[in-house]
């Protein structure tokens, strides 16, 4: 069965994606995220101090906090204010780890790394949008660090971003916008270092379950997004 796409992308093409760098320009790094229509705010604040659990221990941090603007989707959103839903909450701890999957704490030193992941318009993929975006406003927070003599020695192991895969009218397909997550019967998002290391595996049969030649497929698509989305963050923490 032939699927056509709403946007008539081939099944292994990622959305047109555009990272600008240094986006706010009173965070130490930042990068604006576009996929497609998705568009991600990404900024990193660096604090000369640590969580209370990792005071005195000689070694930093990476946390992060991802948000949706109330119109960044069809239909407002109340703010979280207070507290974040379950899914905001399972969104910033997942980019808090596949940043920390990548950063050896202890060259940090006592200070952490804050980032924050601001959904300014959503059409799918916000998470992994964040994440790729994220690495990029870290990457450049670092860099200043470098620069300024904070740092002696470079904490960034290696890259991180993610894409989403899917099924759709039993097609795989790569990175699904919102229309096309909403019909998927599986969905699946993938987080991976520069070396090509899984970090993080979220895979749903939202209809149908999927075999071990799909899920073989599915990885395979991701692969290809993922080469284009490195080179997009080398070319931002370059420029």
């Amino acid at each position: 069965m032939s699927y056509t796409r709403i946007d008539n992308r081939t099944n292994d093409q990622i959305r047109e994606t555009k990272i600008t760098p240094n986006f706010a320009p009173y965070a130490e790094g930042s990068a604006l995220i576009e996929v497609g229509n998705t568009k991600v705010i990404c900024t990193a604040t660096v604090e000369e101090r640590v969580p209370p659990f990792l005071r005195n221990k000689g070694i930093g941090w990476v946390t992060a906090e991802y948000a949706m603007l109330p119109r960044a989707t069809h239909t407002r959103t109340n703010r979280e204010t207070l507290r974040p839903s379950g899914r905001t909450q399972e969104i910033q701890r997942l980019i808090g780890r596949s940043l920390r999957a990548v950063v050896d704490t202890k060259l940090l030193g006592e200070r952490q790394i804050f980032i924050d992941c601001d959904v300014l318009q959503a059409d799918g993929g916000t998470r992994c949008a964040s994440i790729t975006g994220a690495c990029v406003a870290l990457g450049l927070a670092v860099k200043k660090m470098l620069q300024t003599g904070k740092l002696k020695k470079n904490p960034l192991i290696s890259e991180v971003a993610a894409v989403s895969v899917g099924i759709v009218e039993q097609t795989p397909i790569l990175d699904l916008c919102y229309e096309e997550d909403s019909n998927a019967e599986v969905d699946m998002n993938i987080v991976c270092t520069g070396a090509g290391k899984f970090i993080e595996i979220q895979g749903t049969a939202e209809r149908a379950p999927f075999n071990r030649e799909q899920m073989n497929q599915m990885l395979e698509l991701a692969e290809v997004g993922m080469t284009q989305l490195f080179s997009l963050q080398r070319a931002a923490l370059v420029g």
